[in-house]
């Protein structure tokens, strides 16, 4: 007989309403104070000017690419095979996935850090930017994908323990990371106390310290015996089968985050003639879009986990009740938002509209997600 842990036997015979809730506050507190220290970083890359907030505009959607595309697309193949494993009962396998994870992340970081290095400034430049702004977007878009390796692997060993059940460690480390960031960004774009002054350089540098500090408390969490699924030497090797797992959504969701975000980036571009004030209102107002995260990654990940587990134990009706649920969830909050949006008028309007619009979108797309995860379940 299998002997689940009782993280997994939670995942399996907790209330589903509940226990989604508990999942996915703590990504709640992580994405809400992400969002908090973007906004501030913008407002520290605006002590630099107009040029400096359109450079950073061009390149951020860039960015924004790879992020969704590791955490929210990778991210998920990671977090759904290793759910799946555990559901099964089989922790030689779900700490299997975890280093065939991490050579994905290291591959993942060495083919976008050589294809931004390569192509970025090319992109810049067809965007239509002026000659000071591009400059600038050109070292800023060196130095942030130049690190590229942190973000690969902080998202994808957070969505290691996310698929294990635990949000709390991946959650704290994010924060963590974020308030180095916080720190570091004024410091190192003026030049405060011993650091010296790298303009919008240090902006870059300073968002890649957080990536970087989140990366290190993850790998010390996952090489330590408190973890429920350990990354351990002995699994840091591809296995043809497993990197199947992993991509076989992963690839399908990273896909759809891509698609996202090019409509972003090339938005940004049809405006880039219009000057730096202009492109550089577009990225404040981008990064006010970004209020809808917390909703849709915060039950995102926490029902990837819930269906995963589910599927493995073949659990399909706790499966579909947790996918159901997820949906109805955000559907309401979404909802719940544009209604308080009419009541409220003025500014509010446009927010909350677009966290429903969003929210009543991501719900839909998740049932249909779960149903085609169900329909290969079936198949293999």
């Amino acid at each position: 007989m299998t002997v689940l842990s009782p993280r997994t036997q939670r995942l399996l015979e907790a209330p589903v309403l509940p226990l989604l809730l508990s999942l996915a506050a703590p990504n709640v507190g992580e994405a809400v104070a992400r969002i908090t220290f973007l906004a501030a970083d913008a407002i520290f890359v605006s002590w630099l000017g107009s040029d400096a907030l359109a450079a950073a505009a061009v390149v951020l959607p860039l960015f924004l690419i790879l992020q969704t595309a590791t955490a929210s697309g990778i991210g998920s193949g990671v977090s759904s095979s290793i759910g799946r494993a555990l559901g099964a009962g089989d922790r030689a396998l779900a700490s299997s996935l975890a280093g065939v994870a991490a050579i994905i992340a290291v591959v993942g970081a060495a083919f976008t850090s050589g294809a931004l290095l390569l192509f970025g400034p090319g992109l810049y430049a067809a965007m239509g930017l002026a000659a000071a702004p591009l400059e600038l977007a050109i070292v800023y878009g060196a130095v942030l994908f130049g690190g590229s390796g942190f973000v690969w692997l902080m998202n994808v060993l957070a969505n290691v323990s996310r698929g294990a059940g635990n949000m709390v460690v991946p959650a704290t480390a994010i924060v963590i990371g974020e308030v180095f960031h916080l720190a570091l960004s004024p410091a190192l774009i003026l030049g405060w106390g011993p650091f010296p002054e790298l303009g919008i350089a240090g902006a870059a540098l300073a968002a890649l310290a957080a990536y970087a500090v989140g990366a290190a408390i993850l790998v010390g969490h996952l090489a330590s015996s408190a973890a429920l699924v350990r990354l351990e030497r002995i699994y840091l090797r591809l296995k043809r089968d497993e990197v199947v797992a992993i991509l076989q959504v992963g690839a399908v969701a990273a896909g759809s985050a891509v698609l996202l975000q090019l409509t972003i980036f090339f938005m940004a571009g049809l405006i880039a003639g219009l000057g730096s004030a202009t492109v550089a209102a577009y990225g404040a107002a981008l990064r006010l879009e970004l209020l809808q995260f917390p909703v849709t990654f915060a039950f995102g990940s926490a029902v990837i986990t819930m269906v995963a587990t589910a599927a493995g134990a073949r659990d399909y009706d706790r499966a579909r009740r947790a996918a159901w649920t997820g949906a109805a969830v955000t559907g309401a909050i979404g909802l719940g938002g544009g209604w308080l949006a009419l009541r409220l008028g003025g500014g509010a309007l446009a927010v909350f509209v677009v966290i429903a619009v969003v929210s009543v979108l991501f719900g839909a797309g998740l049932v249909v997600f779960m149903r085609v995860a169900f329909a290969r379940l079936a198949r293999g």
